[in-house]
């Protein structure tokens, strides 16, 4: 009887201390934390929750490296340092990306007559396409007034190149450009004006793909470039806008019904100048992010000069949590440079106040900018988002440069090498003008002289300068 006893002891006593042992060991590896109730005795708790799924998107407008068509225009070392500033905050954003305003390619057909008023074509050669990927580009909208300036031909070469590159792209032509970040499947469609598909103009076909589109991707984000241009439209209205006759949409009719059918982002870019955000539905809008690297192909007087990098975050079902906007500057001839004195900040917040009252986000002084009191989320909860961006850096700057393929920057230097570019076309200059930097605030529909060339400083024939509505 003794010796069952001392063996049922044994039994117990081993089974405790293996217990004991396996709750250190899995405790210690953080399977099962330890903690202490009121009275003093050790609980088992069940592991902490895994940290939620985000996506960090960093946006831009139009970028134009330079052109060679009708004349050269190009910066020097082949744009290598056109980014140099912005570079360390697009690479740090989980995706980065820009409203390509005109192809990359070698192409000689131009599609436009550039004789014609107001009407102006753009080809970066290839060589300058390796800086969007120094720069951090991920995705590229090809949907707007510049993509065809050199016909289908000059589209599809653009594409191979960004294939080339690694950067995806959509287009009219029906491309999602798709992504994956952490787990979460992230889609992005770009649209532009003119004829359907893909135009903002025909509202009904574009809700259509959303709404097909918004099942298969946990975030859906909608491109659009619309808008009429100038320093006379800095505001964003709930109206039809034109430019020069030409239909340029009802933008904030076509964010929020994309919205309705299930986008979550939506980037406007278009009129050349900053415009406000908006948050409807706890999804971000931003109306139009203005000119960003136009090297010698935009007037950057007051306004047109302001060049904002726009950072948003949202949960892994597309609501925006919180966003950031990093102020640049272009001066003549082009490029983004960092502006301490953040002008494209206080712009947009003071647009976005002025433009949609309850619905604009919440600013801070740190550049930061949060879900709007009326939002669905609890106060609580917005607090929670804003306390934890005030304690921690949105994005922590990345310095490494990625490095283009050594195969991939022969193709590039063979492409441009092989179609020894000429002029197509005579280039047609004529006086700068620069009075819609004078002009007071209007409705968008002022037709207000933007898409040109700053003057050159030294003794060379002067550039062309008018509104492009072509």
């Amino acid at each position: 009887m003794k010796k069952k006893r001392l063996l049922t002891i044994i039994i117990v006593c081993s089974a405790v201390g293996v217990f004991c042992i396996t709750g250190i060991v899995l405790a210690s590896t953080g399977v099962v934390r330890l903690v202490r109730d009121p009275h003093g005795e050790i609980l088992d708790t069940l592991p902490p929750p895994p940290p939620p799924r985000t996506v960090t998107i960093a946006a831009v407008g139009d970028i134009m490296m330079g052109t060679d068509f009708p004349n050269d225009r190009l910066p020097p070392q082949d744009g290598a340092l056109l980014f140099a500033d912005a570079a360390p905050i697009l690479r740090a954003a989980d995706i980065a990306f820009g409203n390509l305003e005109g192809p990359i390619t070698s192409a000689k057909g131009c599609a436009k007559d550039i004789t014609r008023q107001h009407t102006f074509a753009f080809r970066s050669p290839p060589k300058l396409a390796k800086n969007l990927v120094t720069a951090g580009f991920d995705v590229m909208s090809l949907a707007n007034n510049h993509s065809k300036d050199f016909g289908y031909a000059g589209m599809a070469d653009c594409k191979g190149i960004l294939d080339s590159l690694g950067i995806t792209y959509s287009s009219k032509d029906g491309e999602v450009a798709e992504m994956e970040v952490d787990g979460l499947k992230v889609g992005l469609i770009a649209l532009t004006t003119g004829s359907g598909p893909r135009s903002i103009l025909s509202i009904d076909m574009a809700e259509k793909e959303v709404s097909e589109l918004a099942p298969l991707y946990d975030v859906l984000v909608v491109s659009f470039h619309g808008g009429t241009e100038g320093t006379a439209a800095l505001h964003t209205y709930d109206k039809f806008e034109n430019l020069f006759g030409e239909p340029r949409g009802n933008i904030v009719q076509f964010s929020h019904r994309m919205i309705d059918a299930g986008a979550d982002v939506i980037i406007g870019h278009g009129p050349h100048v900053p415009r406000g955000i908006e948050i409807y539905k706890d999804r971000v809008i931003a109306y139009s992010l203005g000119n960003y690297c136009t090297y010698r192909c935009m007037q950057l007087v007051a306004e047109l000069g302001y060049a904002p990098l726009l950072v948003v975050e949202v949960d892994s079902v597309g609501r925006f949590l919180r966003g950031q906007i990093h102020s640049f500057t272009q001066t003549p001839p082009g490029g983004p440079k960092a502006d301490s004195s953040e002008k494209a900040f206080n712009l947009m917040k003071s647009l976005s106040i002025a433009d949609f009252g309850l619905r604009a986000p919440m600013f801070s002084k740190n550049l930061n900018f949060y879900p709007p009191a009326d939002s669905s989320l609890t106060e609580a909860e917005i607090q929670a988002i804003r306390d934890s961006l005030d304690a921690l850096a949105m994005l922590e700057p990345d310095s490494t440069e990625p490095e283009v393929a050594g195969e991939v920057d022969s193709f590039l230097t063979k492409l441009s090498a092989d179609d020894s570019l000429t002029t197509d076309s005579p280039s047609v200059p004529v006086e700068i003008q620069d009075e819609s930097a004078k002009a007071p605030l209007k409705t968008p529909d002022t037709k207000v002289e933007t898409e040109s060339v700053e003057p050159k400083t030294t003794s060379e024939e002067p550039e062309e300068t008018a509104p492009d509505s072509t």
